[in-house]
């Protein structure tokens, strides 16, 4: 393109210097119609991946094109910036995290500015400062003053490479490996501070349903997470030799299995495993050395306990398996292996009675009892030998028997667990408590915030437990000496509340200002990666729920639309250093220019889906700006034979531009942006071919220009922007209005498939019959009874459509081929579409008969069935044509 005088670098430039000088992005804070668009901020790794490029240039097209449909439009960004990577690599190169963290965002910050994104540095956030995390320590604060945090004793996953804490969702894969480094994870007892995020565990569920702009995909991951399930508790007498340890409680989902329960189970962890562990070598044995949660088969230890049935009296083997959980239910259950195929497994392995309770519906007569000693019978049935409750369904008899038990209650258990956000790193923020010898963990006082994060100290383990003079310090309460605590938080509450800091990053009183947070929440288009449908998205959502309780937030959800973009492949494969298949947005950009590499990415595939890279599809792109930059300078330049005049070719383009703009905005609204980005290709084609077939009707074809660079600007504004001010208009693109159009969708695509279709028939018949110089097309439109007739048939509920059809005297009266064309339609009624009606096709054919002269250089009549001769007008059919090629 540089070739042809484009220098996309220095137009780039200077686009963005005028944007910058015109602080065309900056978000007033007090505006009339709101319209929140958000990237999930980076971690400043110090360079862009395509990851990036890709959900940043989806979230500033969409802000770019709201902001022509006339919203106030905030569109900001920031940085994740604390976190462990930070700290490793300030430990590698014997420097320290903040001026490690500060160097990559400058350089990400020159990138960004490079793709021309639109975002208002004006409230630019950087989670490591301590005018942000002064907030996190402000939240921790009130949680613990509203019960909703605590600290207790607890098993962690513990990285010994990275020598920290993780959460459940960082551990990786069945080889439970640290995300970060791939270290096998290790299980340790550590006093750890939770955030009760189980309190909410009903409402976060509840909820879901109600996410109708978050993919069905990422509901299903968060409610699978939750892992909400309702149930039945009912307890089991354990006792042993020498002791009665009373009714041990076990939850069930399926309480109609109680008579083919034939063992109990215990976890390692559970408090009676664990007074056994010091009594029975056995149990100690398995619990200390055999005992694996993770393990392809459930493993286990019989006791000398038993459990007293709480149906029949009778007594039950007790074991210790690793495949009880004691965070999850009750950490016991009752073992029913005809009915479970896990408990069927263990059973088979641990030589246990299986024996069959619920057999499937019978077609006729009584139910027989399945065959278990194989597997296990998992549906819903019928129950057999369960004594007076046999013969009843699953579903009543569940609610039957825990009705009718006398330790059992219907119970609720999740597979959510409190929020640990305890870290034993120093690049995070630091948990505001101080740990008194007398007072005991004591909240650092509110104007004493915040906390700040003494030097770093290059050492093994957490520096925090270095900084001896910083942890030194007095206690609040008592004034005693006391430590800090050197626990940091989870990066994962810097991003839970992030995006309410951006309606007011200057803030120096509260976390957000609660009026504009109100306004301008919830966030009406958020973008990210499908990684964090889990961990951040439903922290996020907690965390604004207990705003909303005890902060005056009116709103309980963060995210109106969620849209988890695709990956960025090369050749099939996700791009990674350790495959070696990077491809640098720098590098595109240098060559190519950053409209081109936009353009790419938008126009390549829908933004929730993977694509590939392509140096030919990035080439094509390219080339297309080079063709939109020709067909605006040649018009400006007054190289075009212009008119004033209207004929049928300036209504077909005219209605083209019309379509094009009423499909683009829809595409637009639905961030469908590659059809969108079509629309507007196509729509230049048709004004370069305009220009090529003759004389072109000035308002029409600067009209077309016009909108194509307004629907163009959203992916490509630099370009938009130089070619905007070609064509002499005032202000930015960027400012611009959204064209206006009268056009329907359904009319657009019939009318455009009636065009394509007659094109191609007229191909056909050329080709086939081989003729080489036509002297004239006609294309008949088909008469107006044939439309009555088909609009008859779609809407007849009568077997046969014919009988219905002659019922009407405008089709009767043509007799035979009223019949045959009946016989049509009955054959074909399933498949049968309205079309347009007969003035519409004709008009439209007639408007685009000038593309079909020019491509086969000939005369094209387009003519109602009453001005063409019968033979040829009776094979017109509606939406179908007759044509008569004349040699």
């Amino acid at each position: 393109m540089y070739d042809d005088g484009y220098d996309h670098a220095a137009v780039e430039r200077r686009w963005q210097e005028a944007w910058d000088d015109a602080s065309v992005y900056r978000t007033p804070d007090e505006v009339e119609d709101p319209t929140y668009v958000l990237g999930m901020y980076p971690y400043p790794s110090g360079q862009l991946h395509m990851g990036h490029v890709r959900n940043y240039t989806i979230t500033d097209a969409y802000a770019r094109y709201r902001r022509l449909r006339g919203d106030d439009v905030l569109h900001p960004m920031g940085w994740d910036a604390f976190g462990l990577p930070a700290e490793n690599a300030a430990k590698e190169r014997d420097t320290n995290p903040r001026d490690w963290t500060f160097d990559c965002i400058e350089t990400m910050k020159d990138q960004m500015a490079s793709m021309g994104f639109g975002y208002d540095w004006d409230r630019e956030i950087a989670t490591c400062t301590p005018r942000y995390y002064k907030w996190n320590q402000w939240l921790f604060r009130r949680f613990l003053e509203e019960d909703l945090a605590e600290r207790r004793a607890a098993d962690v996953n513990w990285c010994p490479d990275c020598e920290t804490v993780l959460a459940d969702e960082q551990v990786e894969g069945e080889a439970e490996l640290c995300w970060r480094c791939d270290t096998p994870v290790e299980t340790r007892e550590l006093e750890q501070w939770f955030l009760k995020i189980t309190e909410y565990a009903d409402e976060l569920i509840d909820y879901i349903d109600g996410l109708e702009g978050w993919p069905d995909s990422v509901r299903q991951m968060q409610r699978n997470w939750i892992g909400r399930q309702e149930g039945t508790r009912l307890a089991f007498d354990v006792s042993g030799p020498d002791e009665e340890y009373g009714g041990v409680e076990a939850f069930t989902t399926r309480v109609d299995t109680v008579f083919g329960a034939t063992f109990f189970a215990l976890a390692p962890d559970h408090p009676i495993s664990e007074e056994l562990i010091e009594t029975d070598e056995a149990v100690h044995e398995f619990v200390h050395h055999e005992a694996d949660p993770d393990g392809d088969e459930p493993n286990g230890v019989e006791t000398d306990l038993t459990a007293t049935h709480p149906v029949t009296g009778g007594e039950l083997p007790v074991f210790v398996a690793d495949f009880v959980l004691s965070d999850v239910g009750t950490g016991a259950l009752m073992g029913v292996p005809g009915h479970d195929d896990r408990d069927h497994a263990f059973a088979s392995k641990m030589g246990v009675d299986i024996e069959p309770v619920i057999a499937p519906e019978p077609e006729d007569g009584e139910p027989g009892a399945p065959d278990v000693s194989e597997a296990a019978f998992v549906e819903d049935g019928v129950l057999v030998n369960s004594g007076e409750y046999s013969g009843l369904e699953s579903a009543e008899a569940r609610e039957r028997l825990t009705e009718d038990i006398e330790s059992a209650e219907h119970g609720t258990q999740y597979r959510l667990r409190d929020w640990g956000i305890s870290r034993q790193r120093y690049w995070g923020t630091p948990i505001p408590i101080v740990h008194c010898p007398d007072c005991g963990p004591v909240l650092v006082p509110e104007d004493e915030l915040p906390v700040e994060l003494p030097e770093f100290i290059n050492t093994t383990g957490n520096p925090l437990d270095a900084a001896e003079e910083w942890k030194r310090t007095t206690c609040p309460e008592c004034g005693a000496d006391a430590e800090r605590e050197t626990d940091t938080m989870d990066t994962f509450v810097d991003s839970s509340w992030y995006f309410l800091r951006y309606v007011s990053p200057d803030l120096e009183e509260a976390p957000f200002d609660r009026e504009r947070a109100n306004d301008w929440m919830p966030v009406d288009q958020y973008v990210g990666g499908i990684e964090h449908a889990v961990m951040h998205l439903l922290y996020s959502r907690f965390v604004t729920k207990t705003l909303a309780d005890h902060e005056g937030l009116q709103h309980r959800e963060p995210f109106t639309n969620l849209l988890a973009q695709g990956m960025v492949q090369l050749e099939g494969e996700k791009m990674s250093k350790s495959k070696g298949n990077v491809v640098s947005p720098q590098a595109i950009v240098e060559e190519y220019g950053a409209d081109t590499a936009r353009l790419f990415m938008m126009q390549a595939a829908q933004p929730e889906r993977d694509f590939d890279w392509s140096e030919q599809g990035v080439a094509s792109a390219n080339a297309f700006l080079a063709r939109l930059k020709d067909v605006v300078e040649v018009y400006a330049d007054g190289e075009i034979e212009t008119t004033d005049e209207r004929d049928p070719t300036a209504d077909y383009v005219e209605g083209e531009i019309e379509a094009a703009v009423a499909v683009a905005a829809e595409e637009y609204d639905e961030l469908v942006f590659n059809t969108a980005v079509r629309e507007a290709q196509s729509l230049v084609g048709t004004l370069r071919r305009y220009r090529e077939a003759g004389d072109v009707r000035a308002d029409t074809f600067e009209r077309g220009l016009s909108v194509s660079l307004r629907l163009l600007s959203p992916v490509a504004p630099h370009i938009c922007e130089e070619l905007w001010e070609t064509l002499g208009h005032e202000g930015f693109v960027v400012d611009a209005t959204w064209p206006e159009a009268d056009a329907d969708r359904d009319t657009i695509e019939k009318r455009r498939r009636l065009v394509e279709n007659t094109r191609e028939d007229v191909r056909q018949i050329i080709d086939v019959a081989d003729i080489e110089d036509p002297e004239r097309i006609d294309i008949v439109v088909t008469p107006e009874w044939k439309h009555e007739a088909l609009g008859v048939a779609i809407d007849s509920d009568a077997p046969n459509v014919i009988g219905e059809l002659m019922e009407h005297d405008s089709i009767k009266r043509h007799g035979e081929a009223a019949a045959d064309y009946g016989q049509q339609l009955q054959e074909n009624r399933e498949a049968l579409q309205r079309t347009l009606d007969p003035e519409t096709e004709l008009e439209a054919l007639r408007a685009a008969a000038w593309l079909i002269e020019r491509e086969f250089d000939t005369t094209v009549r387009v003519l109602a069935a009453a001005e063409a001769g019968d033979d040829v007008a009776a094979k017109a059919e509606p939406s179908r044509p007759a044509i008569d090629i004349v040699e």
